[in-house]
Order: structure tokens, then sequence, then C-alpha cells
């Protein structure tokens, strides 16, 4: 038996990650009542590259948060390394966003971010799991929640939700949402090792693996310097990669730390712990997103960028998104309002989201991968187009011309022999 609370929440967000934390303090700081349920207890350990791009420093610090993230590693730009070649390129100047970046682990930001949402307002229950869907008249009427500090089970009422309970969604998926498997899928890996160079301004993004005997490796491979005296290191993999299931990521990390650069002190004698990884579905390709009255946002949406694997600003976005569309709903008494939610997401990413697919399903070719890396790290301006593109952080006036540019990618895509 569980007991039923006699009490309504107008939000009930499952999930504390980024987009539930974001959404919930959105959400409080507009006055509603908010319950957020989180599985794990905070501070929790999360398997991510730790990167915060311009986008995400942007969303953090509309939720008031600049000053403890200035505590935090700043970097200014990206260092891309292929075929011998090594191209140092700043974030790019931008009227919306700033121009730099931190690496931030996930077990201090996401407290952060959560703990911001409770002093907005927001009820935040930890190692509560929200293992059910309940149902009034076949309408969502909130969720059946396991709580590991009281020991109890509870339903927990409210009129909208906010689904964003991670990349497997238990939740979203018994209220019927499941993943286009046309959209490609991530695969990565990740540790974390003592290094003199914890402190660089730069994060290293590697698009060139190989293994000792010179042979090429899908993905690429990143250092993140946390500041801490650890770098994060890890190698990510697209779905559209043929054979993708058949690699072994754990050889593919061992294979890419034995060949980083040997100044980074990367080895078995550095690590400080074993690898974690995981697969990430991108391309806001689960769908619905939208309910009767529920909305599904971060990673439980598939928001992940399918150029590089990065998540989080996304998951910022989108449930900012999320909580403007439900507060829409709750101020109007309308649960038609959440439509806004999908289209706002197509507005802000749908075409940059289909040239990406379009994209990556192109380089899961090794020989396109290696062809346009090879073009395109001779050219600095090119590459510095490319980062714009690949963190969508385009101004507003190089819409046009980036769209000439995809074209111009596509075409090249075509030309490039199999």
């Amino acid at each position: 038996m569980h007991e039923r609370t006699s009490d309504r929440y107008d939000v009930l967000v499952i999930g504390a990650g980024p987009s539930g934390a974001a959404a919930a303090y959105w959400l409080a700081e507009r006055g509603r009542r908010v319950l957020v349920v989180e599985k794990k207890r905070f501070p929790r350990e999360k398997t991510c590259g730790d990167g915060l791009t311009p986008r995400a420093v942007r969303q953090l610090h509309d939720m008031g948060l600049a000053d403890p993230l200035s505590e935090f590693h700043r970097f200014d730009g990206l260092r891309s390394i292929a075929h011998g070649v090594t191209l140092e390129l700043p974030w790019p100047a931008h009227p919306d966003f700033p121009s730099y970046g931190y690496v931030v682990r996930r077990r201090e930001l996401d407290q952060m971010v959560a703990d911001a949402a409770v002093k907005a307002g927001a009820t935040l229950w930890p190692a509560a799991e929200a293992i059910a869907p309940t149902l009034v008249n076949g309408v969502l009427d909130g969720a059946v929640v396991r709580r590991g500090e009281t020991g109890t089970t509870e339903e927990v009422r409210a009129r909208y939700v906010v689904v964003a309970d991670g990349a497997n969604s238990r939740f979203g998926r018994a209220l019927g949402t499941s993943r286009d498997r046309s959209y490609p899928l991530g695969m990565a890996i990740r540790g974390y090792f003592t290094s003199p160079y914890h402190d660089e301004p730069w994060i290293e993004s590697h698009l060139d693996l190989r293994d000792r005997d010179g042979n090429h490796l899908p993905g690429y491979g990143w250092i993140f310097p946390v500041g801490d005296g650890t770098v994060n290191v890890g190698v990510g993999l697209l779905s559209t990669f043929r054979g993708w299931k058949d690699v072994n990521t754990s050889k593919l990390m061992e294979a890419f730390c034995d060949t980083a650069p040997a100044r980074w002190g990367i080895g078995p004698d550095t690590s400080t712990g074993a690898p974690t990884g995981g697969k990430l579905p991108t391309g806001t390709s689960v769908h619905p997103a939208v309910g009767p009255n529920f909305v599904v946002a971060g990673d439980a949406a598939g928001s992940v960028n399918p150029f590089n694997g990065e998540g989080i600003s996304i998951a910022y976005e989108t449930g900012r998104l999320a909580a403007d569309a439900v507060d829409l709903a709750l101020a109007t008494d309308d649960g038609l309002a959440l439509q806004t939610y999908t289209q706002r997401v197509e507005q802000v990413y749908g075409l940059y989201f289909k040239v990406a697919r379009t994209f990556v399903a192109a380089i899961g070719n090794p020989a396109v991968m290696r062809e346009l890396t090879r073009v395109g790290m001779q050219s600095r301006p090119l590459m510095e187009w490319v980062l714009r593109i690949m963190a969508n952080l385009l101004r507003p006036d190089e819409i046009g011309p980036a769209e000439a540019a995809y074209k111009i990618v596509e075409r090249i895509v075509a030309l490039t022999p199999a």
C-alpha cells in the first residue's frame, strides 16, 4: 500500500539534473508550487565531459549563479587536433552569450542548480524515485514515488508534470515516449586523470583517432582540464559509424589514452578511477515531447547535440522552455498551451538539428570523416566557422550564410569517396 497526498502541486518535476532543476527554478521563480523528485542523493556522480559551453554559461548566469560558477575552471576556447595540425580557436564573440566556458564536475554542478531551485521556492525530495505514473479517468494525475529517506511510497498529485529523468527515462516510456531510431545515438566513455596541465585555458578535441600502429579509429577524443589537479578524458562515437555496436569503448578509451599527447601525463598511474560510459539519444529524437498535461525535457527528450554529444546547455534551455509552457498552461488554465513548448523547440533547434543529423550520418563513414577533418584543419577561418556551427553560437546575421555553408558541406560529403 502507498499513501496518497491530500494536497496537489502545481508541477511535479521528475529528475533534478540540468533540465529538471532548470525547469523547477524557473517555475518556482514565478511563484508556482513545485516538487522535484530525484532518484539519487546529492552530491552524486554523473558520466559527462563536464564542459560548459557559452550557451550553458548564459543559462547559469540567468539563474543567478555567476558568482559560484566563477570559482570553477574557466576556459577560452577549443584546441582542435587532427592530421598533425593544432588549432586553438577562441569562443566567438556573440551578442547573447559570453566568450568563455567552464569545466565543472557534474557532482558539483548539478547540486548547485538544484540548490538554486530550492532557494527559489521549489521543494526537493532526494533519494526519491517516481516509479509509475498515476491516472485519474485516464489522465495523468502525478506519480507514485518511493522515498528512500522515509521508507514510504506515496502518490504525489500535480496539475502538470515535467519529465526530466535522463536518457533512459523510464517514466517517459511509461507515458508512451519512444526514440526515433532513424536518429543517431551517441556513445561515450570518460575517466579522470591527474595532470600537470589541469588548468590550461583550452579544452582539447582530437578528431583523428589512431591506435599505436597508426590505424584509424572511429569517433573522437577529448581532454578537458578541470582545474582541480585533474583532467576529464574521454572518447565519443556515433551510431552512424558502420559496425558501431561491435566497438569496445573501453578498448577505444585505452587506445586514446595510449596515444594522447605525452605532456598530459595520461596513463594507468595517473588514473583516479575506472572510466564510466553510457549511450545518449540525440537531436530531440524522443517523441512525443508533450502530452495533455506533461512535457519532456533534456536527455529524456533526446536533446543532445548530434555534432559533439554536448547536452548540458540544451538541457538547461529545454528545461526553461518547458517551464515557460507549463507556466502559461497554469496561467490560462489551458493544457493546450503546452504545445508552445514543441513550437519553441522547433524554432530554436529545428534547422540546426536537421543539418546535424545529415552531417553526422555522413561522417559515420570513416573516409568522409578523415577527408573533412583533413580539409578543415588546413583552414583556420573554416574551423572557426565550424566551431560556431557545432556549438550553436551563430549570430542572428549569420543564419543565412550558415545555410549556404551547410549546402557546401553536403556537397563535399556527396563527392567524398566511400
